[in-house]
Order: C-alpha cells, then sequence, then structure tokens
C-alpha cells in the first residue's frame, strides 16, 4: 500500500485510495476478530482510524467505532462500549451503522441493569432503521437490516430476564434467517438465537432442553466465536447457579472448555 501511495496520483485518486483501503481493514479486523486474533484485529481497526482521518470517510471511521463497541463488550469494557458508540455517532449519524451503536448500547447498559436505558436504545435503533431507504443492499456486511434489531434485542431481554420478550425475537431471527425451503440463510445468525431459548429453557427447569440448545448452538458449521462466546458463558453461568455440577448441563459445559481451548492461534503477521 505504500508504495502505492507513493506513486503518481491526482488527490481525487488518492483520497479513493485511501477510502477503500479502509473498507478493507474494516472486513479483515471482522474476519480477524470472529477468529479469536484480537491483536491484530485492533491493529486493523486503528488503521481504519488512521485512513479515515487522512480520507475524510466518516462512514468508515463509524464503522471502526463499531467495531471498538463490540470488542470491547465481548471482553467485558462496558463503559468503553459507551464511549465508541458516542464517537461513532460523531462521525457519522445518516448510515445505517447509527442503528449499531444503539445495539451495542443496549447490550451494553443491559449488562449494566439499566432497563430504561435499554429500552430507550432499542426503541431509537428501530426507528432509525425504518427511517433508512427500503432498497439498501441488505446483504453487504457494513449495511444493518431490520432482523439485526431482533438479534440484539433477544440478547437484551433475555440479560433483563424477560425470557417471553427474549423468545419472540429469537424465533422472528431464526424465521428471518432461513429461505422459503427451510434451509438456513444466515447460520450465524441462527447459532446466536439458540441461546437466548436455551437460557429460557435453564431458568424454566427444562435442563435437557437447555443443554441440547446450546451445545446445538456451539456446534453450529459457521459461527462468529466472540460473540457466540460471551452469551454462551452466561448460559454456563446460569446453569452453575440453578444446578448442582453432576447434571444434565455437563456435556453442554464440557462441550463450551473444549471449543475455547480449540481457539487457534494467531498468526504473527499478515504477510
Amino acid at each position: 500500500m505504500a508504495e502505492l501511495l507513493e506513486g503518481r496520483t491526482t488527490l481525487e485518486q488518492r483520497k479513493e485510495f485511501l477510502v477503500r483501503s479502509g473498507w478493507l481493514y474494516l472486513l479483515a479486523g471482522c474476519i480477524e476478530y470472529d477468529l479469536g486474533w484480537r491483536a491484530l484485529a485492533e491493529a486493523s481497526r486503528q488503521a481504519v482510524l488512521s485512513l479515515t482521518r487522512e480520507s475524510g470517510d466518516g462512514h468508515g471511521a463509524a464503522w471502526a467505532h463499531e467495531m471498538g463497541a463490540w470488542f470491547a463488550l465481548t471482553q467485558g469494557r462496558l463503559r468503553e462500549v459507551i464511549d465508541e458508540c458516542e464517537a461513532g455517532r460523531l462521525a457519522d449519524s445518516t448510515h445505517s451503522v447509527s442503528a449499531q451503536f444503539y445495539a451495542q448500547e443496549a447490550k451494553a447498559r443491559a449488562r449494566m441493569g439499566d432497563r430504561r436505558a435499554v429500552l430507550v436504545a432499542l426503541e431509537q435503533g428501530r426507528r432509525h432503521i425504518d427511517g433508512l431507504a427500503p432498497d439498501r443492499d441488505t446483504r453487504h456486511h457494513f449495511v444493518v437490516d431490520l432482523a439485526k434489531q431482533d438479534l440484539y434485542a433477544m440478547d437484551s431481554f433475555r440479560l433483563l430476564g424477560d425470557d417471553a420478550n427474549a423468545a419472540v425475537h429469537a424465533r422472528e431471527v431464526m424465521r428471518l434467517s432461513r429461505g422459503p425451503d427451510g434451509a438456513e440463510t444466515s447460520p450465524m445468525r441462527v447459532a446466536e438465537a439458540r441461546l437466548p431459548l436455551a437460557v429460557a429453557a435453564c431458568r424454566s427447569g427444562e435442563l435437557e432442553e437447555a443443554a441440547a440448545l446450546g451445545i446445538e448452538a456451539l456446534d453450529a458449521p459457521r459461527k462468529s466465536l466472540p460473540s457466540l462466546l460471551l452469551v454462551a458463558g452466561e448460559l454456563s453461568r446460569e446453569m452453575t447457579v440453578r444446578y448442582p455440577p453432576e447434571s444434565a448441563a455437563r456435556p453442554y459445559r464440557e462441550r463450551l472448555a473444549e471449543i475455547i481451548r480449540a481457539d487457534p492461534p494467531a498468526p504473527e503477521s499478515l504477510a
């Protein structure tokens, strides 16, 4: 990239190159974090922030802050989630990324136990999505669709102890993530949707069902490990609080431990 930037280009060509490079780093950072390569993912995110400062691409900068909120959430740094969301909204408030900020904030506030702030954030996110152009390409990784709001709502309601609402949103996620033939079109979302249903089963005394749903989520062919393991760990803690170690929860706990141990090491570099 340095060689290309040092070559002869017009100002417009240079800006376009910086913008496109930023989006490539965004995508790389998401993949790296999904693979558990935290340091590489953060390096990619910082590269985006540097590139967008030079190019003036507020949209790309906003997504870099959204990535920061995601990283912080899955690592338990809840105050940083709020800070990243606020910084992202300052960078860009016109694209669908703003809905992501409200969603990430809702999930952080839910873990803080602030029910009112959760409901406000979820409503603001839904209103923002409703106000966007209906013809946007929601297959694009950096375009938020309405189904994602259900994905975040199910997590927030689960944390607030509202299992009925969490289950409603989880089932809607699963419905929207399947094609007319019943095949899964968004397997990662389906995997995440199984966990609130597992928590609800756990809380209602259906431990075997909870364990089965949890294992099914963990064994999904495609999954975003940071997000999935965050909620999977919370399900494990629910089981620990409510049931003895030698119970139907044991296979689930063992499978979760296997996946955590099997996380691949990060490469030394991208070269």
